[in-house]
């Protein structure tokens, strides 16, 4: 029986993945940082699923946990570099540690569980898939430190896949756009973040349920692709993507109106969602 390993499983994406790989008769190893909703998640997986409390940027306490992970179960045949936190708001009025924190997370968390989980992952000739986002292909204001990351751990997956093929691991992209998460709604209860994304460009604009995009996502992680897109129409970004820093910038002025006093106004909302609670800074 397969072994997949999932970071930031203790709810939204990260749970809703690992309840659907469990089901297809995976054996789930979940990691993050609340024991509590990790253990639930684990119950929910079936008994053979566990879970380890350890933070995604401790490179010592990571490495450990991914040789308990092997030992447990005897091998690891995917891993989901899933742990992710977001904030929002001007470059210039971020706090420096809140931005700090969502690259630290998403980009060199993703980079640390690659490295803790690759020696496992090629005995097995297994697949890492790196969970990335709309934020990847087109960049936001408002937006610079999640697009930053996400941007980032898209690279880094296309330089990883091309370092370990040869070891026989694959590599895969995960692309989602806005879904309906703890996140997601954490940013929409800051009135400046929730009116930006409403005046975006629809599709990009709509909020989509968290159960289909998940489905499409395993699809394409059970048969180990380079690409996984959560919404249909993501493909079509790729090939937009050289326009969109233009499209971007000639809409910013319009919606950006004012934002200075507004965001003053409403305050920096830190780390969104209950997920970005438990890596509170």
């Amino acid at each position: 029986m397969s072994v997949a390993v999932v970071t930031g499983g203790a709810r939204g994406l990260g749970e809703l993945l690992a309840g659907r790989l469990a089901a297809r008769g995976m054996k789930i190893a979940l990691l993050g940082l609340e024991p509590a909703e990790l253990a639930r998640v684990a119950k929910d997986c079936g008994p053979d699923a566990r879970h380890w409390e350890v933070d995604v940027t401790d490179d010592v306490a990571l490495a450990a946990v991914a040789a308990e992970v092997e030992a447990h179960f005897g091998r690891v045949d995917l891993v989901v570099a899933n742990a992710g936190i977001a904030t929002g708001g001007p470059v210039e009025l971020s706090d420096p540690r809140t931005f700090a924190k969502v690259v630290e997370v998403n980009l060199l968390g993703s980079v640390s569980t690659a490295r803790a989980f690759l020696p496992a992952l090629r005995r097995s000739k297994g697949y890492f898939f790196q969970v990335a986002s709309l934020a990847a292909l087109c960049s936001s204001p408002m937006m610079a430190a999640y697009c930053a990351s996400k941007a980032g751990v898209e690279a880094f997956a296309h330089c990883l896949r091309a370092e370990v093929a040869h070891q026989g691991v694959k590599v895969g992209v995960g692309y989602l756009s806005w879904t309906d998460t703890d996140m997601v709604r954490g940013a929409d209860e800051h009135p400046a973040l929730r009116e930006l994304r409403a005046g975006l460009p629809y599709p990009a604009s709509k909020t989509y349920a968290l159960e289909p995009t998940v489905d499409r996502m395993v699809k394409g992680i059970l048969k180990r692709k380079p690409a996984v897109y959560g919404q249909w129409w993501l493909p079509a970004m790729k090939i937009a993507r050289p326009l969109v820093p233009a499209v971007v910038t000639r809409q910013a002025g319009r919606l950006l109106k004012d934002i200075d006093a507004r965001w003053s106004q409403a305050g920096d909302p830190g780390l969104v969602g209950a997920g970005g609670s438990a890596n509170d800074v």
